[in-house]
């Protein structure tokens, strides 16, 4: 992240970097992969909840995914989607599917969710846009930060890094990646949301209040801020029937960022898939994002 980037400056005042300090509260083999329960200190405003799961086997080091949590108005779930799952994803856990892949993945609560609950979501947004701060803009911040932790830890192997999530967690996960260049695959569930398409559906009231940035359409369209992650491999992947992507708006994308990745050199770097259903992860998604993380992440 730049400071001087005008997007980064949208994202609103954003904390000055403090030392990241871990706190490991509990390990265990937990279904068939290492479990550590950690509390973080990322943002120096308030304490982070954190898992790390780690293939039952060996030492590492291994490439690292950056799981991000959904919302669904399930503000108590967080990062325990990781390992237990959403009513609208596959019911193996991505933690059991990633470690069982040979990853490393990290995962924290999100504010407002979990153990960071307590205020609301929409007194959150309040309080910090009053404060001059961003929601969306001090939720990727702590996504980043979980990062510069994590490449230092030795088990990761910090040259080999992804991340994936779906609905907010793919949200995460393409704009995580349009500001973080250590980020080398992503793949994006339920998350192809062109703002302006959204707009002109009158879809807006369909998703929450966290990732609306003040004055961010005076300057950058979705496709803009998406042409930052090109020519790096990305899976994006959308239900037909899904209210909250909608098809005008996930085409227009496909067809400018197929020519953006064409025109680096990279078109099989850019994979969009367009499946059945609707606001949720199949199994035929899950059969798609596999293969292809494994063979650009190793």
């Amino acid at each position: 992240m730049q400071k001087e980037d005008q997007l980064v400056k949208l994202l609103g005042d954003l904390p000055a970097p403090v030392p990241v300090i871990a706190q490991s509260l509990e390990r265990r083999l937990y279904d068939g992969y290492r479990l550590e329960t950690l509390l973080l200190e990322l943002n120096g405003l308030e304490k982070v909840p954190a898992y790390v799961a780690l293939p039952a086997e060996g030492e590492g080091p291994f490439p690292l995914v950056i799981f991000n949590h959904s919302h669904g108005g399930d503000y108590t779930n967080g990062r325990r989607e990781l390992i237990r799952s959403s009513p609208y994803l596959q019911q193996t856990s991505f933690a059991s599917v990633l470690t069982g892949m040979g990853y490393a993945v990290a995962c924290i609560d999100m504010w407002c969710f979990n153990e960071r609950g307590g205020k609301s979501e929409s007194e959150t947004v309040k309080e910090m846009l009053w404060q001059g701060k961003v929601l969306w803009g001090m939720m990727l911040y702590d996504n980043m930060r979980l990062l510069d932790y994590m490449c230092t830890r030795q088990e990761i192997d910090a040259n080999r890094i992804g991340t994936i999530g779906m609905s907010m967690g793919g949200l995460m996960a393409w704009w995580l990646a349009a500001l973080d260049e250590r980020i080398d695959v992503i793949v994006d569930i339920s998350a192809q949301v062109d703002a302006q398409t959204l707009i002109t559906k009158r879809g807006l009231d369909h998703h929450g209040f966290y990732s609306y940035v003040p004055g961010l359409l005076k300057y950058y369209s979705t496709l803009d801020i998406q042409q930052r992650i090109v020519p790096r491999p990305r899976m994006s992947l959308v239900g037909k029937n899904d209210r909250l992507c909608p098809l005008e708006g996930v085409q227009l994308l496909d067809t400018g960022l197929h020519e953006l990745y064409a025109k680096a050199g990279y078109p099989e770097h850019w994979q969009p898939v367009i499946g059945s259903g609707g606001h949720m992860e199949t199994m035929e998604m899950r059969a798609a994002w596999q293969p292809f993380l494994k063979k650009h992440l190793g």
